[in-house]
């Protein structure tokens, strides 16, 4: 699942070419926002809510275990900076390898049913729910973005979705589009116990070493603050109140936020806790 990043030392490293996107993209506009990283957390517990993602998730990484947790955290962050500032070459390389270990796994959903997690449908859920999140936290920050350009990001991110092998045709090229999906996803959705174990995790993270202590901290209050910008079905699917003053107050926090962060450069988001775990890669992933 997925985690928002910036571009940090990888957007700095000279190439041959701009990779999918390019500085001109809405995309890199989207994704150099220091609050994408409350959009990353909102994507986790938004992709949870689909039962047989969250559960081929969950049986092929030991969350309880904070080696296999924070590499898996590590790797996904990872691939999404490469994915969106990295050379062609290099996103080539690192949609390859997550595409191999996609094929390579299945789950087993609460029937005794065995599937792949790379089946077309999770793999859409996944997309949706990530990029949905993505769009969802830019407009209600305050970035400076039209619905013209918030259509666009969607519709440049399924080239993020083609990398996963899925045929971009079918998938959500607008805001619209992307509501339509979740509308009709909706009734087979549900927080299954694996969802809400994770939901529990984040809040009382466990660590592996001193370099990533700093995010015992960090970490739940981003996981409350990113729980808290979730649609109201969302929320409530987690037995948790679905009121509107909920949205109000995180779409305020949201602009204090961004307000906060406006101008930084991507490398700080890294400083200092975050850049103390990738620091610590080598001895989780």
């Amino acid at each position: 699942m997925a985690v928002a990043t910036t571009g940090a030392d990888a957007a700095e490293e000279s190439r041959a070419d701009e990779g999918l996107f390019g500085p001109d993209s809405v995309t890199w506009r989207v994704m150099r926002e220091s609050v994408m990283w409350v959009a990353g957390i909102r994507a986790l517990y938004l992709q949870a809510l689909h039962p047989r993602a969250m559960r081929g998730t969950w049986q092929n990484t030991v969350f309880t275990d904070p080696e296999q947790a924070w590499g898996r955290f590590l790797r996904t962050s990872r691939f999404v900076g490469t994915r969106t500032y990295g050379s062609t070459a290099d996103v080539e390389k690192a949609a390859r390898r997550v595409r191999k270990i996609h094929a390579s796994l299945t789950g087993v959903d609460s029937d005794g049913t065995r599937f792949r997690l790379d089946e077309p449908e999770l793999l859409l859920w996944i997309h949706c729910g990530e990029i949905g999140s993505y769009a969802d936290i830019a407009r209600r920050s305050g970035l400076p973005l039209s619905g013209r350009d918030l259509d666009t990001f969607i519709d440049e991110q399924r080239k993020s979705a083609a990398l996963m092998g899925l045929d971009p045709a079918g998938v959500p090229a607008t805001v619209a589009a992307l509501d339509d999906y979740f509308a009709e996803m909706r009734p087979r959705l549900y927080a299954c116990e694996e969802a809400k174990r994770t939901l529990r995790l984040m809040f009382d993270p466990a660590v592996l070493a001193t370099e990533v202590l700093p995010l015992r901290l960090a970490v739940p209050p981003l996981s409350a603050f990113g729980f808290a910008t979730l649609p109201r079905w969302a929320r409530r699917m987690y037995g948790m109140p679905g009121s509107p003053l909920t949205d109000v107050a995180a779409t305020a926090a949201l602009r204090a936020a961004r307000r906060g962060t406006t101008g930084l450069p991507g490398r700080l988001l890294y400083q200092p806790a975050a850049r103390m775990v990738f620091r610590g890669a080598d001895q989780v992933s």
